[in-house]
């Protein structure tokens, strides 16, 4: 295993930028990757974010370029945005001392000033697959000088429906060229892209006991799901977060919980793909900087994020995939810090945490929430801190004049001091300690199924059409799983109440026909867990659907609709 850069026989220039930039021993994955692409071997690399897996592809690129061309010699392909610029910048930090010329493309922004840089002449593109076949559509990207293809988080890409766009970019790119691609998973979907696209591609994987940062403590809470907030809050107040990233599953999830976590006190905001390229990057910059401490994202939204310094990593919902886990609390306990990962559970979710301890080959630290008294108490030492830190500073000289003439008016010193801590502390009255209910755990694998939910297969398909004698309408389906195949032309829509609010399929029927004036009778499965529902909805009706959130309600329980 090669022990340091010089090692690599890099160019000097970047032996240089590497120095440069305080790096000096390669990571495994860039020990392992560095010297395929030097010899012009296709590789794959199966690594997590976090492992230094962007300088194991962009030194061999930059080694290998040829300079004074005017077309882009390398093609990066990234799943988002921000990974695109993350990776640019990178790049033209290990290229500094090369004179490398690299831009990034990507939806969201204007055309003109990228297709100005690809006028003036590139070494390196990088870019989404959306914006990158858009522009190669205009025959505004020309890709026939193009040596070398880096598919970074493939798997990604994947999930995100981005294949058929990665093929039409790779059918532009000559026949003779380097191909790499890195993602933290090989599905088969990916495996088969490899074999049609990749020659003889030699392997590289870094396992999870390299990836998972043994720094990183990790517990869990049991909670109910209505309870989910004020837990998280209590946590709030007790953890010494510097800045903290938190996951929920879906995009309206991200705008309610940073609205109720700001209106508790603590300033949050919400990155989602909703948000334009500008607000996503201002938001970025502002959690960067520390302008604000809370972020609070789905997975699809912080792929890609390396930002330094996340000293929290909360599971707000707990995802159904192990490895999606390893992925967000791989943002925290970088470079060497600790780091802290909480996860929320709530009864119907301990399978899934089941399914992430086997994963990881660790039992995480079943925690209790901190009590009133504990966090009551929390709140005055914080507070006598900043007393004591601003008796140190004394720089009170406006507010000891008022005290003086006070105390010559006859007011008792002690007196003053007392109300003027009252004052300080009112704003804690503006965030009461929300109570927290005893959780009850439900046996595994039981509860409310109906028992003619438990016939034989055939006896209840042919009940799943009967007509709901309350509401006159089929009642569709019932979902015995999650994953299964979606009816063609439908989409999945989840609801945020479920078998914890007493709700059932006529239920979801009657209130979605009604509410959101659709005919009920062409709503396809609705599946209902613990605490959520998932419907498939007609696609021409789903902006119907989705356009009446926050008016929908079942026997007065409001609920919500968002993409599932």
């Amino acid at each position: 295993m090669t022990s340091q850069f010089i090692d690599l026989y890099l160019r000097p220039e970047l032996t240089q930028a590497v120095s440069a930039l305080g790096f000096v021993a390669p990571t495994p994955i860039q020990a392992g990757i560095i010297p395929l692409m030097l010899a012009g071997i296709d590789a794959i690399g199966q690594a997590q974010t976090g492992t230094g897996k962007t300088a194991a592809f962009s030194l061999p690129i930059l080694n290998n370029l040829r300079t004074g061309g005017r077309l882009p010699q390398a093609l990066v392909v990234a799943p988002t945005r921000e990974l695109a610029l993350q990776v640019s910048e990178a790049m033209i930090g290990l290229g500094q001392f090369c004179k490398v010329r690299v831009v990034a493309i990507y939806g969201g922004a204007a055309y003109e000033r990228q297709l100005n840089q690809l006028k003036r002449g590139v070494d390196v593109v990088v870019g989404t697959p959306g914006r990158l076949l858009d522009l190669l559509n205009r025959r505004a990207l020309d890709l026939s000088e193009v040596r070398t293809v880096v598919l970074d988080e493939a798997d990604e890409m994947l999930s995100m429906g981005f294949i058929e766009d990665i093929e039409a970019l790779l059918s532009a790119i000559p026949t003779e060229h380097q191909t790499s691609l890195f993602s933290a998973t090989l599905p088969a979907p990916i495996r088969k892209l490899a074999k049609k696209y990749m020659r003889e591609p030699q392997s590289v994987t870094i396992g999870r006991d390299q990836t998972t940062v043994a720094a990183i403590e990790q517990r869990y809470y049991l909670v109910n799901h209505a309870d989910k907030t004020a837990a998280l809050t209590r946590l709030f107040e007790v953890e010494e977060i510097t800045s903290a990233l938190i996951f929920v599953r879906t995009k309206l999830g991200t705008r309610d919980l940073a609205a109720e976590l700001t209106n508790r006190g603590f300033a949050s905001e919400a990155l989602n793909g909703d948000l334009s390229q500008e607000s996503r990057e201002s938001t970025l910059n502002r959690f960067r900087s520390g302008q604000i401490k809370v972020l609070v994202a789905t997975d699809v939204a912080a792929r890609g994020l390396d930002i330094e310094g996340i000293s929290h990593v909360f599971n707000y919902d707990l995802s159904e995939d192990p490895e999606i886990y390893i992925h967000r609390i791989g943002r925290t306990g970088r470079a060497g810090h600790a780091g802290i990962a909480i996860t929320l559970v709530t009864p119907a979710e301990k399978r899934r945490l089941h399914n992430v301890e086997a994963f990881i080959h660790q039992t995480l630290t079943k925690s209790t929430l901190p009590g009133v008294e504990e966090i009551m108490a929390r709140r005055q030492e914080e507070l006598v801190k900043k007393l004591l830190f601003w008796l140190k500073r004394g720089r009170c000289k406006q507010e000891r004049a008022i005290v003086e003439k006070l105390v010559e008016e006859g007011a008792d010193p002690l007196d003053l001091a007392a109300v003027a801590i009252k004052i300080a502390r009112a704003d804690e009255k503006m965030r009461p300690v929300d109570p927290v209910a005893e959780v009850v755990e439900i046996p595994r694998e039981r509860s409310v199924t109906p028992r003619s939910a438990r016939r034989t297969p055939l006896r209840r398909e042919r009940s799943a059409d009967r007509s709901d004698s309350r509401s006159g309408s089929r009642v569709p389906l019932l979902r015995e799983d999650k994953k299964a195949s979606r009816e063609a032309g439908m989409v999945s829509l989840s609801m945020n109440i479920g078998k914890t609010h007493g709700i059932r399929p006529a239920d979801v029927v009657g209130a979605l026909s009604y509410q959101a004036d659709i005919p009920g009778s062409q709503l396809g499965k609705i599946y209902i867990q613990f605490d959520h529902t998932l419907v498939d909805v007609p696609e021409q009706f789903v902006g119907k659907v989705l356009a009446n959130a926050g008016r929908y309600s079942i026997r007065k329980q409001p609920f919500t609709m968002a993409r599932a």
